[in-house]
């Protein structure tokens, strides 16, 4: 069994990585596919709020179908979805299609968010240890390649399909073969499933977690659409050393995800929220009262150590607390979907706020919201304390678990 979960493992990581560079190849190419599409810069906001939106939709709808259909079987087909509506986005040449195109990735990726942290989180109530931010890690490794690929597409003038087409035709099969390995969770077979057991928790019990998930993405989305902005207009950095700080933050989120599984496990889930959000805030008032460029980045420096830990923990706490409060099968699945929707509200709110508090008041000042809600989360601490049976020493000692492939012959 402890080789079922290693190979559980390994595919799920590999299942976050690729989606980490569906979305940076996405994210970072904006420009290129307004370009492309000749969509107005008023229109364009219409397209990027729209696939937060429908993903949110598309989590909700996981959250119900996961009562009969495994999570493992809908982040099987949900994936390679996610890759081949990128293909679409940057191989369409009318405005119809890359609103199909982006519809059917928003509602997929919500499927894929959902069921992805679902089983990380079941998988880590396998292991009874602290694995969920390794998961994370891969994404953001994932996320570094996109974006690193995206820079090379851009700085080849590659058409967007040519940038597109070799990672999808890699990426779809490689995901499609490791998600035979794919574990569900404990409890999880298929009859339970078909008996849609597994209501969840009430939106009450989860909501200090909710405003945890809101707030960290608040702080993320801050980073990613006015890094380069506040560098360059308020810091008065040059337009190259303006594109650092995400990078910056990229590969500090990755360490801090890489290391930050030794951390729980060592000093607990509380603490080491509790020191995230405290390094977060600090990285924000670093950035607001920064005098130059240099200074700056070592913010943005900080923002990544302290934030990488949040989401996962924040997912890891929402399975644990429905598992303890509902012991059905597929309580801990129910609360993920929900929780994952509040992943898709901080990002619409981060962008416009800051933007609206910069234009408004200064953008000095706007880097200090995101601080003090990042700081509310030491206030909800506590919501991420385990019982001392959940997870025991350091040590793996699996309980029963689902292999994905037994639900669909693969």
């Amino acid at each position: 069994m402890t080789d079922v979960l290693r190979r559980g493992r390994v595919s799920l990581a590999f299942g976050f990585f690729a989606q980490g560079v569906a979305f940076a190849l996405l994210v970072t190419r904006i420009p290129a596919v307004q370009d492309r599409y000749g969509v107005s810069d008023a229109l364009l906001p219409v397209f990027l709020a729209a696939v937060p939106i429908l993903a949110g939709v598309g989590s909700v709808v996981t959250g119900r179908l996961v009562r009969r259909v495994r999570p493992s079987r809908l982040l099987r087909w949900s994936q390679p979805v996610v890759l081949l509506a990128l293909l679409g986005v940057g191989a369409g040449d009318r405005v119809a299609v890359l609103a199909v195109a982006l519809a059917v990735f928003g509602l997929a990726v919500g499927a894929l968010d959902a069921s992805m942290n679902m089983l990380g989180v079941s998988l880590q109530r396998s292991y009874r240890r602290s694995i969920m931010l390794g998961f994370h890690a891969a994404y953001s490794l994932g996320g570094i390649l996109g974006a690193s690929l995206a820079w090379a597409g851009a700085h080849w003038d590659l058409a967007l399909w040519v940038s597109y087409l070799p990672v999808v035709a890699v990426l779809v099969p490689a995901a499609l073969a490791g998600s035979r390995w794919y574990v569900d969770g404990e409890g999880r077979g298929a009859e339970g499933a078909r008996k849609g057991e597994g209501a969840g928790v009430g939106f009450k019990v989860l909501l200090p977690l909710c405003l945890v998930m809101t707030f960290a993405y608040i702080g993320d989305s801050t980073v990613s659409n006015w890094s380069a902005k506040y560098l360059q207009d308020v810091l008065g950095s040059s337009e190259q050393l303006a594109t650092v700080p995400y990078n910056v933050y990229m590969v500090t989120t990755l360490v801090g995800r890489a290391v930050g599984d030794f951390g729980v496990r060592r000093f607990g889930a509380v603490a080491v929220v509790r020191g995230g959000a405290v390094v977060a805030a600090g990285g924000f008032a670093v950035v607001a009262g920064a005098p130059g460029a240099w200074v700056g980045m070592l913010g943005f420096m900080l923002l990544g150590l302290g934030l990488c830990v949040l989401v996962p923990q924040t997912f890891a706490a929402a399975g644990r607390l429905a598992a303890e409060r509902d012991g059905r099968p597929g309580a801990s699945d129910a609360a993920v979907a929900r929780l994952n929707v509040f992943n898709y509200v901080g990002f619409l709110v981060g962008s416009p706020l800051v933007g609206a508090l910069g234009d408004a008041w200064s953008y000095r000042g706007a880097m200090l919201v995101p601080m003090v809600l990042v700081l509310v989360t030491v206030v909800y601490a506590r919501s991420f304390e385990a019982r001392p049976d959940r997870y025991g020493g350091g040590h793996e000692r699996p309980r029963t678990a689902d292999v994905g492939r037994g639900s669909n012959g693969l």
